[in-house]
């Protein structure tokens, strides 16, 4: 695998301030099954060779609205072609990761490492001067729906049954609130 500027899981990473205790609640919040996790599996093998189609559908949707894209601005108050291109690299391993990692004490460290991107150090990891501090975690919530709808036709793209697209989509459904929750803890840590 070709080095991702940015992407740190494999290295020491501080603890995430979520236990796996709390992880556990939240999957059993979710009603979080053995079966949706074979079926998780099954979703990042079927999206593996479709992963830059997927962002290409993404992208496409945050690059048509103004109030997303501006997440992406440079110093200049525009959308920054490097930075959009740095994300896109991390979020097509973060497809693989969700799917294909254990959710374990690392693989939760990796999300805070994430939650901290949007909110804390946005910019950061690629050295964008932007005015733009945090992706406001109202948009953060509201993508799970455009990020769990968009990917459903990729799910049925290679010939399984409708029994199967449709628990990986609701396996995929799942790990994508799952994440946006983890996501959020930063930006009220008392609270959440």
């Amino acid at each position: 695998m070709t080095a991702i500027h940015g992407y740190t899981y494999d290295q020491s990473l501080p603890a995430s301030p979520v236990t796996l205790g709390e992880l556990d609640l939240l999957k059993e919040t979710l009603l979080w099954t053995d079966d949706d996790a074979a079926a998780l599996r099954q979703a990042g093998a079927v999206l593996e060779d479709q992963i830059d189609q997927v962002l290409d559908v993404w992208y496409g949707y945050v690059g048509a609205n103004a109030h997303l894209v501006k997440s992406f601005n440079g110093p200049d108050g525009a959308p920054s072609g490097s930075y959009l291109d740095a994300v896109r690299a991390r979020f097509g391993q973060w497809i693989r990761d969700l799917c294909g990692r254990d959710w374990d004490a690392k693989w939760l460290a990796y999300q805070n490492v994430i939650a901290e991107r949007h909110i804390n150090t946005m910019g950061q990891t690629d050295n964008v001067g932007s005015a733009e501090t945090h992706i406001p975690l109202r948009y953060l919530i509201a993508f799970i729906f455009p990020i769990t709808a968009t990917v459903r036709d990729f799910l049925g793209a290679k010939g399984h049954s409708a029994e199967e697209v449709a628990a990986m989509h609701t396996a995929w459904f799942k790990a994508i609130t799952l994440t946006v929750v983890l996501w959020s803890q930063p930006y009220n840590p008392d609270q959440w």
